[in-house]
């Protein structure tokens, strides 16, 4: 303690109100660098703030000079700016706001400003200063309060001029929410029931406020009922900006404009609590929570991990919502639709075997590594699209789009019965996941078989010769990298989910749907009865046919792009291998039962199937977690019901009752 009263005085031996900015600046992230100390613990720099108000209380001379510091720091900076605006992000775009925020952390900062929020950013850092802050005493407060009282710092109707500032940070931030309401992007989505109205008399509200706040003398019953009525206003307009979100939910989620939505929601969070400031008969605890909050958001604006955060919760409920309507298709809830699956499971697998052929007829053509691999990929998507227009199914496309549609009943998830339904959901997803790969794997190797002794019988050859068969099974063997490809297979399976969400999410966003409709010249050229006919079967397939055909070129192409890079990553398909296998034990004929290679690639198909249904799933499913915001609580309690569910019943993942 002895140490650290030395350091306190030579501390306050430097304080120096005549001294220029940056010197002042020093001295005041100094004296609470002094208070953090080693950061052991917020209760000793609770200890620190209470020797420091006795070292100054003791000494007049020096509580004068503080005083004196205290004013010449309230003239040069403005702190209405900290307070109106300090957490909020002034931009939308992630690349911009992350080069921002990356440029913050790389470069230091300079105390010779006269930015209030750029110092604040150095004076209180972290959130270990919310923490101590959070635990100052009302005695505490109010001894920081009479050091910094200063009657030369009241205007001239003798209202203290703190109060000024934090009413000019309300007004502030009253204008920015009007400016938000009044935008279009919000007005026109805003549901006619709330008719927007709260937002034009916001400002006369506060206007009405302010007048009774600096009225001398000052009538607290006219003052309180200004206060109502601003904060019934207030709230009037967080209701109307809330009602936009029921038009998302229906019309496509534009993360832009929930971004807009929150910033006017955390503004009016910030009024409230700068109100408390001002109406408080003893602000400085409301003071007191409000610098704490400033020190989260600045935390929180300053953090790289929390932007990703922010924006992957937004993109989650973008493309969640839209996946969620189309993965109901792929969930079997009784025998029937079982039995449905894993018959169009099966021609999804038989038409596979003929993109099979055509794989190895693009590999003939000895092109270069990207050429091969792009009309590879043109190959499959082209293959996965006349799947989904003939209204088959290829299994390992289901878990992704599945996920959301579970994720989406975990909205409401507190009762014991609806965690019951959860699982019973999970049953049928396990299920109908079994049945499509059942299906598919089981008609793509007699269909590749018969195709292969189809082409042997036409050309007088075997499909493919006997090196390249041995290479084929040698690559798909289980003892090889195979898992790892087939892991990787389930990332870009997600990865195609996630361009499906988005472009149904900005067809349905934008109208186009409509356009195509009601579009004069669409109209013209294709006549109307056809532009209805083309606008819903658009509708009806643009997330098939994006998931599709960016599956298809992910397929084909990243072999390409990673052996360009020397990685030499390749991907596996259960079907697509299981079809390769079939063709590669074709060519070689009865003899390949007796080698292992064969034996080793067949082992992996099951693991293949698992890893690429598993991955795919499981990024999807955190990813619809995160949008729906489901507690860890509620995630452990769903984990517990479906391992009862695995123990109790386990035969019902695999069949239906």
């Amino acid at each position: 303690m002895a140490a650290a009263s030395l350091d306190l005085q030579g501390l306050l031996a430097r304080l120096d109100p005549t001294a220029d900015v940056a010197q002042r600046h020093i001295w005041l992230i100094d004296v609470f660098d002094w208070l953090r100390g080693d950061r052991a613990s917020p209760q000793a720099a609770v200890g620190r703030v209470s020797l420091l108000l006795d070292a100054v209380e003791a000494r007049p001379e020096l509580r004068g000079r503080l005083r004196a510091w205290w004013r010449a720091f309230t003239q040069a900076v403005d702190l209405t700016t900290l307070l109106a605006d300090y957490g909020f992000a002034p931009r939308t775009a992630f690349v911009s706001e992350l080069t921002e925020r990356l440029r913050r952390k790389i470069l230091p900062g300079t105390p010779e400003t006269t930015d209030a929020s750029d110092l604040f950013r150095m004076v209180l850092p972290g959130a270990f200063d919310a923490g101590w802050i959070a635990l100052l005493d009302e005695a505490q407060l109010a001894r920081i309060g009479n050091l910094l009282a200063d009657a030369a710092l009241d205007d001239i109707d003798g209202a203290p001029r703190w109060r000024h500032t934090v009413m000019d940070a309300v007004t502030y931030c009253s204008s920015q929410v009007v400016a938000a309401g009044f935008s279009p992007e919000l007005r026109l989505r805003m549901s006619a029931a709330s008719e927007s109205r709260a937002f034009h008399a916001l400002m006369s509200d506060l206007d009405a406020l302010r007048e009774q706040m600096f009225r001398a003398p000052r009538d607290e019953d006219a003052l309180q009922a200004a206060f109502l009525a601003f904060r019934d206003r207030l709230d009037a307009c967080r209701a109307s900006a809330s009602s936009v979100y029921t038009h998302l939910e229906d019309n496509g989620i534009s993360v832009g404009l929930v971004f807009r939505l929150r910033q006017l929601r955390e503004r009016v969070l910030r009024i409230r609590e700068l109100l408390d400031c001002l109406i408080s008969p003893a602000p400085a605890p409301s003071v007191a929570r409000l610098v704490g909050r400033l020190v989260l958001a600045g935390g929180e604006r300053n953090s790289i991990r929390a932007l990703i955060a922010s924006n992957s919760s937004m993109l989650a409920a973008k493309v969640t919502e839209r996946s969620a309507e189309t993965g109901e298709h792929y969930i079997t809830r009784d025998r029937a639709s079982y039995l449905q699956m894993v018959r169009k499971a099966a021609g999804g697998g038989a038409l596979t075997a003929l993109t099979v052929l055509l794989k190895f007829g693009i590999y003939s053509l000895a092109l270069s590594a990207f050429w091969s691999g792009l009309w590879s990929g043109l190959m499959y998507a082209a293959s996965f699209v006349a799947i989904q227009l003939l209204h088959l199914t290829l299994a390992t496309k289901q878990p992704a789009m599945t996920a959301p549609a579970m994720a989406a009943r975990l909205r409401d998830i507190k009762t014991d019965a609806a965690v019951a339904d959860f699982v019973d959901e999970v049953a049928n997803l396990v299920r109908s996941q079994v049945a499509a790969v059942l299906g598919n794997v089981g008609l793509v190797v007699p269909a590749m078989l018969a195709l292969a002794l189809l082409v042997q019988f036409a050309l007088g050859r075997p499909l493919l010769d006997a090196a390249h068969a041995a290479a084929t099974l040698q690559s798909l063997s289980l003892a090889g990298p195979t898992a790892l490809f087939a892991a990787l297979t389930g990332v870009l399976l997600f990865a195609a989910s996630i361009v499906a969400g988005w472009t149904e999410n900005a067809f349905v966003l934008h109208r186009l749907d409509s356009a195509m409709r009601y579009n004069p010249r669409i109209g013209a050229f294709l006549g109307a009865a056809r532009a209805r006919r083309w606008a819903t079967f658009m509708r009806t397939h643009i997330s098939g046919f994006a998931s599709n055909i960016s599956l298809g070129l992910m397929l084909g192409l990243l072999p390409a792009f990673a052996g360009f890079f020397g990685l030499g990553l390749d991907v596996r398909h259960v079907t697509l291998s299981a079809g390769q296998i079939a063709a590669a034990a074709a060519s070689t004929g009865m003899a390949v039962l007796q080698q292992p290679a064969l034996w080793w690639a067949v082992a992996a198909i099951p693991v293949i199937g698992a890893l690429n249904v598993s991955v795919s799933f499981y990024f999807a499913f955190r990813l619809a977690l995160r949008a729906h915001s489901v507690s860890l609580g509620d995630r452990a309690r769903i984990r517990s019901a479906i391992r009862a569910r695995w123990r109790s019943r386990p035969i019902s993942f695999f069949l239906p009752a």
